[in-house]
C-alpha cells in the first residue's frame, strides 16, 4: 500500500476524469462520423445524440454489472495491481493525454485506450521492470488491435452484401428510408457500445488507484461514484467533439451512403460489445475505422482512399510505444520530487 494526501489524490482523479473527457473529445468521431457524412444528422445534432447514449452505457452497466470487466483488465490485468503506484498512475494519464492531443492536433484517429494501455505499460514498466506487467491481459489486448478492424471490416462488408440482397426488390426511395432509420438505430447503439468499452478504461485507473493507496477495501471492485463519475466525463467530453477527426474518419477515408454507414455501425457495434463482454479494451477507433473501409470496400475496392487508410495505420502501430515511452518519462520525473 502507497499512503497519499487526500489532496494529492483528489488531485490525480481529477486527471483521470480530464482524460476520460479528452478520451470522449477525441473519440467523437467514432460514433458519428457516419451519420455526419450521410447528412443523416447536423453535426451538432449528432454530437449530442452521441453524447447521450455514451452516457446511456451507464443504466446498462447498472443493469449487467458483468460488463465492468474492461475496468478489471485496465486496473489489473495489465500492470500486477500491487505494483501499481501513485506515480506510476500519473505517468500512465500524462503519457496518453500528450498522445491524444498529438494526434487530436493533427486530426488523426489514434486510439485512446492503446494510448492510456501505452501510458500504463511504459510508467508500470519505469517503476518494476517488465516482472510487473500482467502478460495474459497485454497479449490479449495487442491481439485485439490486430483482430478488431480486420473482423469489423469483414462483418461490415458481410452486413452490406447480406441487407442488399434483402432489400433488392425494393425501389431506391423505398431503400434510402429503411436504411436511414436503420442507420440511425446502429449509430445510437455504437455510441452505446463506445460510452461503455471507453468509460471503463478511465474507472480501472481511478478504482486501481484506490486500491493501491488503501481507499479501497475488500476486493478488487468498481465503486459507484467512480462509474457515474467516468460516464458523465466521457459524455461531456464526446459533446464537446473533434472536428478534425470527424473529418478524417467521415469523409477522407471514403464517402459513404446510408446503407454503407448503417452496415459500419453496425458491425462496430457487434464488435465492441463482445469486446467489453470480453473484458478486452478494445480500441473503438480502430474498430469503426476497420468497419468504415469494409462498407466502403463492398461497394468497390477503388471506394477508399487507401492513403489515408495507411496513415491512420501507421498511427496505430506506434501508439504504444510511443505513449510508453512518454508515460515511463513522466514517472521518472516524479521520481524527482
Amino acid at each position: 500500500m502507497h499512503e497519499l494526501a487526500l489532496p494529492l489524490l483528489i488531485g490525480l482523479i481529477v486527471v483521470a476524469l480530464a482524460f476520460d473527457f479528452l478520451n470522449g473529445l477525441h473519440d467523437a468521431a467514432n460514433s458519428i462520423a457516419t451519420v455526419v457524412a450521410t447528412r443523416l444528422l447536423g453535426p451538432v445534432q449528432a454530437v449530442a445524440f452521441a453524447a447521450s447514449f455514451n452516457f446511456a452505457a451507464y443504466f446498462l452497466s447498472v443493469m449487467f454489472p458483468s460488463l465492468h470487466k474492461v475496468a478489471e483488465t485496465i486496473g489489473s490485468g495489465l500492470i500486477q495491481k500491487d505494483l501499481v503506484t501513485p506515480a506510476v498512475v500519473f505517468g500512465a494519464l500524462i503519457g496518453a493525454m500528450f498522445w491524444n492531443v498529438v494526434t487530436w492536433l493533427k486530426g488523426i484517429p489514434s486510439s485512446s485506450s492503446h494510448a492510456l494501455v501505452g501510458g500504463l505499460i511504459g510508467a508500470g514498466t519505469a517503476h518494476a521492470g517488465l516482472s510487473g506487467i500482467e502478460w495474459s491481459g497485454l497479449n490479449k489486448t495487442l491481439i485485439a488491435i490486430v483482430l478488431s478492424p480486420t473482423l469489423g471490416m469483414i462483418l461490415s462488408m458481410l452486413i452490406m452484401l447480406a441487407t442488399s440482397w434483402i432489400f433488392k426488390g425494393a425501389t431506391a426511395r423505398s431503400a434510402e428510408g429503411i436504411f436511414r432509420g436503420l442507420h440511425l438505430f446502429s449509430s445510437a447503439t455504437y455510441s452505446l457500445s463506445h460510452g461503455l468499452n471507453d468509460a471503463q478504461k478511465t474507472m480501472g485507473i481511478i478504482t486501481v488507484l484506490l486500491y493501491s493507496t488503501g481507499y479501497l477495501s475488500g476486493e478488487f471492485h468498481v465503486p459507484h461514484w467512480v462509474a457515474i463519475s467516468c460516464y458523465i466525463a466521457i459524455a461531456l467530453g464526446t459533446l464537446s467533439g473533434g472536428w478534425k477527426i470527424i473529418e478524417t474518419m467521415g469523409s477522407r477515408i471514403t464517402k459513404l451512403s446510408q446503407h454503407q454507414g448503417f452496415s459500419a455501425s453496425a458491425g462496430g457495434s457487434v464488435m465492441v460489445f463482445t469486446a467489453s463482454l470480453l473484458g478486452i479494451p478494445v480500441s473503438t477507433t480502430h474498430t469503426i475505422t476497420g468497419c468504415v473501409i469494409g462498407a466502403g470496400t463492398a461497394r468497390r475496392a477503388s471506394a477508399v482512399r487507401w492513403g489515408v487508410a495507411q496513415s491512420v495505420v501507421v498511427a496505430w502501430v506506434i501508439t504504444i510505444p510511443a505513449s510508453a515511452a512518454v508515460g515511463a518519462l513522466f514517472y521518472l520525473l516524479t521520481r524527482l520530487f
